[in-house]
């Protein structure tokens, strides 16, 4: 019990000195464009963050953030870039579609895999705010999905359901023009593929991208073809 609350205090401690850190680094980004106010905070929290008070006296006088004294974290980046995704699919929904952004839009994730799965339990409050939803629900494996509005994150499909919400012949003449898109832009990757000078010439991983990319548009075209086949139902 003792050693559980120390842990706990250690790692509240340094969650702290991290918070610190970062507040004091953007007080020193974002002081040309606020000196005052920046001033005033940094005086008091650069003693925290452990800046010396003899060698940096004030923030004007203190060294430009730069982005290599931080290491990078591959695995945080990689959940914001689906996050962007999440939103981002959502957001083109509503403006495709014509809904009204502060609609709060019941959202089902179809096919979504372990480390969907994962990264929703841990960022579903961002999600929830970010993307103005009212829920959020992944579907089981043999459930079917009701007629909805489509966006695709790789192998898995952000779906806002279109009863009472979307107009379905709009979605359809949407989903036309998606449809017609992938189609050109797997005609125009295969062209290129067939091209031996390109083939020939291009690095091997230049080479791999383009196949990746069209297995990649042909799964998104699977996925848009089925969904209109769901929206022609409504019609």
């Amino acid at each position: 019990m003792l050693q559980s609350e120390h842990t706990s205090t250690e790692a509240k401690r340094a969650a702290r000195r991290t918070l610190v850190s970062v507040l004091e680094t953007l007080l020193r980004a974002l002081h040309p464009l606020m000196p005052f106010i920046t001033e005033e905070i940094w005086q008091r929290v650069a003693p925290l963050a452990g800046v010396n008070p003899t060698s940096e006296k004030t923030i004007m006088t203190a060294a430009w953030p730069k982005a290599v004294d931080w290491a990078r974290d591959p695995a945080a980046e990689t959940d914001v870039e689906w996050i962007k995704a999440f939103v981002l699919g959502v957001r083109q929904i509503r403006g495709e579609m014509d809904i009204s952004p502060s609609r709060r839009l019941p959202v089902l994730l179809e096919n979504a895999e372990a480390s969907d799965r994962s990264r929703l339990v841990v960022h579903e409050n961002y999600l929830q705010r970010l993307a103005g939803l009212e829920s959020l629900r992944v579907l089981e494996a043999a459930e079917t999905a009701p007629p909805s509005a489509t966006a695709v994150m790789g192998a898995m499909r952000v779906l806002v359901p279109m009863a009472g919400v979307i107009d379905p012949q709009a979605e359809a003449m949407r989903l036309d023009k998606r449809i017609a898109k992938t189609r050109d832009e797997i005609k125009r990757a295969n062209a290129k593929l067939a091209n031996e000078n390109f083939v020939r010439n291009a690095p091997p991983e230049v080479v791999a991208q383009e196949q990746t990319r069209i297995a990649d548009f042909e799964r998104t075209l699977a996925s848009l073809e089925g969904q209109l086949a769901r929206v022609r139902e409504l019609l």
